[in-house]
C-alpha cells in the first residue's frame, strides 16, 4: 500500500463512522470525555452495530457518539426558493439571506468611514436587509441630553449609502440592567423598556426600518425569558410563560405604539437551552440557591414556542431563533464549534461531550458538522406561528446548496441569518445569484473572527480567508476595500503554490500585473491538503484550496507545476518582482540515541507510531497531531520548550479552548517549558522547567517543533524588488499567510 493510500485510509471518518450507533459516552452517561462500556449497542437506523468491545474498535468510544454524514453537500438546485420574495411586516425582500447583527467591532473606532464602509460592502454585495450591531454612538444619550447632530447625520448617511445598492437597515440592541434581575423594581423595568423605545424612535428617525430586541444569550431579555436566570416571583417572574414573556412583550407593544405598526420589530431568543457548564454558576452568584439548581431550569422547545406565541401576539414581526447553551457564548451563535474537533464531535469546551441524540431534546441536525443545526427545531416554531422565522449558525447555502434550498422549499424556515459567510466574502449574495458559486470564498469556521470581548476583537480578530476583516481602513491593513490598479505592469514571479503564494498571485494579477506562479509539486495547495486530512472536512480547507486555484484562473495567473526554482532560474527569467512563498523548514529536535524513532510531522499519518507517542511541540500542528492520534487510541504526551501560554498558539481562541479541554480530559499530558533530555529503550527522559526529570514511555516521537524561516533561495538573486511571505518568512498559520500574500499583492 502506498503512503497516499495509507493516509487516505487513516483519515477516512466516513469509513469508521458509517453505520456506527450513537453510543452512551459523554455528558449523558458520566459528564466526562471518558470511555463507555464494552457491551454491544443496539442497531442504528442504518442497520449497523457497534462492535461488542470498545477495545476491538479502531477509535476511542467518544468518536462513535455523534456520527457524521458528510454526504450532504450536493448542488443540483437553482435556488428558486432562496431567491424568492420574502415579506417581513411591510419590508419586501427578493431573497432569503439577511445579515445578522454580529461580527463587527468597528464601532470602537467611532462614527468613521471604517464603520460606514463595513456595512456598505454588504449592501454592494447584494444583501437587502442588514442588521447593524449595537453602536452606542447611534443611541440617544442615557442622561437625556440631546442627540449629537453628527451622530444623527452619520446614521442617515449610513442608511442612504446602503440604500443606493437596494439595502435596508435594521438595528439590534440589548438592555443593560443597573442591577441583578431579581433586584429590579417596577420603575427600573419601565425605565429599561422606555430606553428601548427611545433607541427605536431615534433609529427610525435616521431611516432604519427594523429593530431587533436581543433576548438571547446573556442579554436582558433572556434573563426574563429563561428560568435559569429569572428568579423573580412577581408578574415578571418565572411562575408562568406570560410572566416570563412580559418584559419582552411590553417592549414590543411600546415600540410599536411609539414608532408605528410599519416599523418592524424582530426578537432574537434562545429556542432551546442546555447547561454546558455544570460547575460554573457565576451568572447566579448573588443568589443563595445558585449552586443547588444549576441545570434543571433550561428552556425546552415547548416552552420556547409558548413564549414565541406570546411575543407574536404582542406585535412582533419576525423571529430570530438561536441555540441556548448557558455559558459558552460563541456556541450560542456559532454552535458549529461543537464539531471543530475531528473525531470528538460534540465536545463542549469544558472537557465534556454532548450526546446529540439526547441533549437539546435530541432535535438538532447534528450529523452535518454543524451546518443548519436548528432547522428542524425552527420548523416546529413555524408550525405554531404565523410570522416569518429565521435562524443562525453556519447558514451557508453555497456550502450545501440542495440542503439549504430544500429546508426553505419545505417550509421549515423562512430566512437565513448569516454573518461569517458574508464577512468572508461580501459579494456572496451577488455571486450566488449569478451562478458564480465557485468564486465564493469559503468560511473555514476557524472562529479567528471572534475573540472574546469586542475590544479584544478590535485588536486581535481577523479572518483566515479574507485579509481585510478587522484590518481594512486601519493602521494594520489596506486603506481601502478596492484594489488599486497597477501604475505600470510588472513581471511578477511567485515561487510557491500554498495559500500565501496563491493569494499574492491573485491580488497582483487582479491589479494588472503579469504573474507566473511556480510550484515544485504537481498540485497546488501547499500544506492545505495535509491540514485538511488532519483536521477533517469541518474547516473546509479543501474548499479554500479550490477557491484560490479558481481565483488564479479567473485572474489570468500562469501556473507552472513540477518546477523547482533555483537562483539561476530566477536570474535567467529576469522578473521585475519575486515573491518567495516556499513554506518553512522543519523545526529542530536536537536529541538522538536510543531506539525510539523520530517521525517528522508531515509523515506521522502514514507511519507506525506505536501505542505511546511523544509529540514534541506546542503549535497548532502539534495539537492537531495529538488529537488525531488520541482519537485513534494512542497514548499521547506533549513536550515543548515553549511556555504554557503558547500551547496551541496558532489556533483561534475558541478552537484552543475546545482542543485543550478535550485532550486533557482524555488524559493527554503536556509538559511546557520542557525538553527531551535523553532517548532510551522505549522511553524518553524529559527535563521540566522545575529542574526535575520525568521518564515517559515512548514508542515514537513526532517532531512538531516550531517551524523555521526559509529564505535562502533569494541569496544571490539580482532582482531588486523581492518579498518573502507566509511560513518561509514568519511561520505561523494559514490566516497570517493569506494576510501577508494580500498585503504584498497590493504593495507591488
Amino acid at each position: 500500500m502506498s503512503n497516499d493510500e495509507k493516509l487516505k485510509k487513516g483519515i477516512s471518518r466516513r469509513t469508521f463512522l458509517k453505520g456506527a450507533v450513537v453510543g452512551t459516552a459523554g455528558v449523558a452517561a458520566s459528564g466526562l470525555l471518558t470511555g463507555c462500556g464494552g457491551t454491544e449497542q443496539p442497531s442504528d437506523k442504518n442497520g449497523g452495530k457497534t462492535p461488542a468491545g470498545a477495545d476491538e474498535r479502531e477509535f476511542i468510544p467518544q468518536a462513535y457518539l455523534n456520527p457524521q454524514d458528510y454526504d450532504y453537500r450536493q448542488n443540483t438546485t437553482d435556488f428558486k426558493t432562496l431567491f424568492s420574495p420574502l415579506k417581513i411586516g411591510p419590508i419586501e425582500l427578493n431573497h432569503r439571506m439577511i445579515k445578522s447583527a454580529a461580527g463587527s467591532a468597528t464601532y470602537l473606532a467611532g462614527l468613521t468611514d471604517e464603520l460606514l464602509q463595513y456595512y456598505v460592502q454588504f449592501a454592494k454585495g447584494g444583501v437587502e436587509l442588514i442588521y447593524v450591531e449595537r453602536v452606542p454612538q447611534l443611541e440617544p444619550p442615557v442622561d437625556g441630553s440631546p442627540m449629537p447632530k453628527e451622530a444623527i447625520e452619520f446614521g442617515k448617511k449610513l442608511v442612504n449609502e446602503c440604500g443606493k445598492y437596494g439595502a435596508k437597515l435594521g438595528y439590534q440592541t440589548y438592555g443593560i440592567a443597573p442591577k441583578p434581575i431579581p433586584e429590579l423594581t417596577a420603575e427600573d423595568i419601565a425605565g429599561l423598556q422606555d430606553r428601548y423605545v427611545a433607541i427605536a424612535k431615534q433609529l427610525k428617525e435616521m431611516g432604519f426600518v427594523a429593530f431587533e430586541i436581543n433576548a438571547a444569550g446573556f442579554n436582558l431579555g433572556a434573563h426574563f425569558l429563561s428560568r435559569f436566570h429569572n428568579r423573580r416571583t412577581d408578574e415578571y417572574g418565572a411562575g408562568s410563560l406570560e410572566n416570563r414573556a412580559r418584559f419582552v412583550t411590553e417592549c414590543i407593544q411600546k415600540i410599536k405604539k411609539a414608532c408605528g405598526e410599519d416599523f418592524v420589530v424582530q426578537v432574537l431568543m434562545n429556542c432551546v437551552e442546555e447547561n454546558d457548564n455544570l460547575t460554573n454558576n457565576a451568572t447566579l452568584a448573588t443568589l443563595d440557591n445558585a449552586v443547588t439548581e444549576p441545570h434543571n431550569r433550561t428552556m425546552t422547545i415547548e416552552e420556547g414556542i409558548g413564549l414565541a406565541k406570546l411575543i407574536e401576539a404582542a406585535g412582533c414581526d419576525s423571529m430570530h431563533l438561536r441555540l441556548g447553551p448557558l455559558d459558552n457564548h460563541p456556541c450560542q451563535f456559532g454552535s458549529d464549534l461543537y464539531f471543530i474537533l475531528n473525531g470528538l464531535e460534540g465536545a463542549t469546551g469544558y472537557g465534556t461531550q454532548w450526546d446529540f441524540s439526547r441533549h437539546f431534546q435530541g432535535q438538532l441536525i447534528a450529523n452535518h458538522s454543524g451546518a443548519g443545526m436548528l432547522i428542524n427545531i425552527v420548523a416546529r416554531y413555524k408550525e405554531a406561528l404565523s410570522i416569518p422565522c429565521g435562524t443562525v449558525t453556519y447558514m451557508d447555502p453555497a456550502h450545501a446548496p440542495d440542503f439549504f434550498e430544500k429546508a426553505l422549499a419545505d417550509g421549515k424556515v423562512d430566512f437565513y441569518l448569516m454573518n461569517r459567510p458574508l464577512t468572508v466574502d461580501t459579494e456572496y449574495v451577488n455571486k450566488l445569484k449569478e451562478g458564480r458559486i465557485d468564486e465564493i470564498a469559503p468560511c473555514t469556521r476557524c472562529l479567528h473572527c471572534h475573540i472574546g470581548s469586542n475590544e479584544m476583537n478590535r485588536q486581535m480578530g481577523y479572518c483566515r480567508v479574507n485579509a481585510l476583516t478587522q484590518r481594512v481602513m486601519t493602521d494594520k491593513g489596506p486603506k481601502t476595500y478596492e484594489l488599486e490598479p497597477a501604475k505600470s505592469q510588472k513581471k511578477v514571479m511567485v515561487i510557491g503554490g500554498g495559500p500565501a503564494g496563491m493569494e499574492a498571485a491573485r491580488i497582483a494579477a487582479a491589479r494588472g500585473h503579469k504573474v507566473t506562479l511556480y510550484e515544485k509539486n504537481n498540485v497546488l495547495g501547499g500544506k492545505l491538503t495535509f491540514a485538511s486530512m488532519v483536521k477533517g472536512p469541518h474547516e473546509n480547507l479543501e474548499d479554500l484550496k479550490k477557491y484560490l486555484i479558481r481565483q488564479l484562473e479567473i485572474n489570468g495567473v500562469e501556473v507552472v507545476l513540477k518546477k523547482e526554482v533555483d537562483t539561476e532560474f530566477i536570474n535567467s527569467e529576469n522578473p521585475d518582482v519575486v515573491i518567495l512563498a516556499v513554506g518553512a523548514l522543519p523545526g529542530k529536535l536536537e536529541v538522538s540515541g536510543g531506539n525510539v524513532p523520530i517521525i517528522e510531522y508531515d509523515q506521522f499519518m502514514g507511519a507506525d507510531t506505536g501505542e505511546n507517542v511523544v509529540v514534541f511541540g506546542s503549535n497548532a500542528q502539534a495539537f492537531d497531531c495529538a488529537l488525531w492520534l488520541t482519537v485513534r487510541k494512542k497514548k499521547v504526551t506533549i513536550v515543548t520548550p515553549n511556555p504554557n501560554e503558547e500551547l496551541n498558539k496558532q489556533q483561534s481562541h475558541h478552537a484552543h479552548r475546545f482542543m485543550t479541554t478535550a485532550l486533557y480530559a482524555l488524559g493527554v499530558k503536556a509538559y511546557p517549558s520542557s525538553n527531551i533530555k535523553e532517548i532510551g529503550d522505549g522511553e524518553v527522559t524529559i527535563e521540566t522547567d522545575q529542574g526535575v526529570e520525568v521518564v515517559i514511555p515512548a514508542d515514537s516521537i513526532i517532531n512538531a517543533a516550531d517551524l523555521q524561516p526559509n529564505k535562502s533561495l533569494l541569496d544571490g538573486v539580482k532582482v531588486k524588488e523581492t518579498y518573502t511571505i507566509g511560513d518561509c518568512n514568519e511561520p505561523f498559520n494559514i490566516a497570517l499567510a493569506i494576510r501577508a500574500g494580500n498585503d504584498v499583492g497590493r504593495a507591488i
